[in-house]
């Protein structure tokens, strides 16, 4: 059985602060660590001595981030939110703005920061809301839509596979009915894919 700290005896520190919602850390090889900043819409590195260095602007809300077989970033874009300020627990999610750029996926090539959209949408409609993604063994990946919610109604959420190569993207679960579908993770085998459900 593997042993697992308690929160007592984990060590936790500040890296970098001020930085606007982020989410999707991705571990580098050099001891950095990549997030994507949803309020600010971009894709920042953040190096060992803490200072945030901005790569990529990406425009709406990015929220997950993976490396990808071929060393590039690869974002779920959920294409932007209204943002509220609650006293208790700061900057919130309010909704879809009115300037929603829709939901998509992207590629962010590191060594030179262009990005390209890779998917916005599958043979049944268009990604509303692309929030975590996974890789597997075969250079695919699986990714959570949580939808939108505007002010009258929502859009159930959905999960994914696609091939980094734009060869295929398929809707594999619909609808799934809790509102919110975020993390998604595979087994070490690549046989069991989780997934996290935030509400």
């Amino acid at each position: 059985m593997t042993s697992v700290p308690s929160s007592r005896t984990a060590d936790f520190r500040v890296i970098a602060s001020d930085l606007a919602f982020p989410e999707g850390p991705v571990a580098l090889p050099d001891g950095s660590v990549l997030v994507v900043e949803i309020a600010a819409g971009r894709l920042s590195r953040v190096d060992m001595g803490g200072r945030v260095v901005p790569l990529a602007r990406l425009g709406g809300s990015p929220n997950g981030a993976a490396i990808g077989p071929d060393g590039k970033c690869y974002v779920c874009n959920s294409g932007g939110f209204k943002w509220a300020h609650h006293p208790g627990y700061g900057m919130m999610v309010a909704g879809q703005p009115a300037d929603y750029s829709g939901g998509r996926i992207e590629r962010v090539d590191l060594q030179t920061n262009t990005v390209e959209v890779l998917y916005t949408g599958s043979g049944v409609g268009p990604l509303r809301g692309p929030n975590d993604l996974v890789f597997d063994a075969h250079g695919g990946f699986w990714f959570t839509d949580s939808g939108k919610v505007r002010d009258h109604d929502r859009d159930h959420g959905a999960i994914y596979y696609a091939r980094a190569d734009r060869s295929l993207i398929r809707r594999v679960v619909y609808p799934v009915i809790h509102p919110h579908p975020n993390g998604i993770g595979l087994s070490p085998d690549g046989s069991v894919l989780y997934m996290a459900e935030t509400v």
